[in-house]
């Protein structure tokens, strides 16, 4: 499970609407009918159109300056092995939604405890994900890519009588190119923008940073976790404890879905990965013999080479430990292992 959470964007200053992120948010239902579209939802309601999402959003900034985002972005991605375990059920995944939302707002840290009737959201299933220049296979394929423009440049130019040349020995060169690239979808070199294979459902979540009375602020990105300050006088509560909020919103899934979650899918891994690569490696080592068996297949299926991994605890030379790290790093920020 991949949960994110980012600020609404737009250099030092946060005046603009909403109307950006929304629109970006509508363009799986372009070209669609009215009936076949996805349209938003929230704590209580379904079917909600994106004109009310922009409108509500946008007049529910009291007091905020130009230099404060307007709201917050959340996005929840599952990996294929826990949409595949859910049946790919768009109404399941927004049941979660529901409840990790009331998790969202449990970990404010305010003097009167914050409900989920509290926070102004909105959120929206997707159903496609698509490649980025992130991506490990589109690393890879970029050389490929670049010779092929290269060369594709090159035929424009003997067509436009700017240069000369065999454009038919130039193609048989691309053809040869595209054979070559290690990574294909459907025989077709995976490239940026592409829609990756399989279950691929997501939700985008779009919140407030004031509370539905437009009075307080309710700010996720609060570089306190829990802490007390003075204001006017009075000692008052502030923060969000993230660390919490992903670790609660996993075991939510898992116990709502009956979901068996192997070591390397979880938030404590990746942290652990991040922070002590050698801790992770010990931890992994030490795992029972089948979900020690189970963890490498799912780093396999990630595409992330695992040397084989032995029963005792021997600790791994560093550099081929580094070497996996990064692996397993470039994994978790495609989602492929879901962490």
């Amino acid at each position: 499970m991949y949960i994110a959470i980012t600020r609404q964007h737009l250099g030092d200053n946060y005046r603009g609407s909403a109307s950006d992120f929304i629109k970006y948010l509508e363009k799986e239902n372009e070209g669609k009918a009215l009936e076949e579209q996805e349209l938003f939802f929230n704590q209580t309601e379904n079917d909600i159109d994106a004109q009310r999402v922009i409108a509500e959003i946008d007049a529910n900034t009291a007091k905020l300056s130009k230099r404060d985002p307007k709201f917050y972005s959340i996005m929840v991605s599952p990996s294929q092995a826990e949409l595949k375990h859910i049946g790919n059920n768009p109404e399941k995944l927004k049941e979660y939604t529901r409840e990790i939302m009331k998790t969202y707002a449990a970990y404010f840290y305010r003097d009167k405890e914050v409900l989920v009737k509290d926070v102004l959201y909105f959120a929206k299933l997707e159903r496609e994900r698509t490649y980025s220049e992130k991506d490990k296979k589109v690393k890879e394929n970029q050389a490929y890519a670049s010779k092929i423009l290269e060369l594709q440049h090159q035929i424009r130019a003997i067509k436009e009588g700017r240069e000369q040349g065999d454009m038919a020995k130039l193609q048989k060169k691309i053809n040869a190119l595209e054979m070559e690239a290690p990574h294909k979808q459907n025989g077709k070199r995976i490239g940026p923008g592409m829609a990756k294979e399989g279950h691929q459902s997501h939700i985008h979540i779009i919140v407030s940073r004031k509370d539905v009375t437009n009075s307080h602020s309710l700010s996720p990105g609060s570089k306190f976790r829990t802490s007390e300050t003075t204001l006017n006088g009075e000692k008052v509560k502030q923060g969000f404890d993230r660390d919490k909020f992903y670790r609660t919103a996993e075991k939510t899934f898992d116990k709502q879905f009956g979901y068996r979650r192997n070591f390397v899918e979880t938030y404590h891994a990746r942290n652990l990965l991040d922070k002590d690569p050698k801790q992770f490696f010990s931890a992994l080592l030490g795992l029972p013999a089948n979900e020690r068996q189970a963890a490498r297949q799912l780093l396999f299926k990630a595409g992330v080479k695992v040397p084989s991994i032995p029963v005792n605890k021997v600790q791994l030379a560093y550099k081929a430990m580094m070497q996996l790290k990064k692996g397993i790093g470039k994994a978790m920020e495609s989602g492929s292992i879901g962490i």
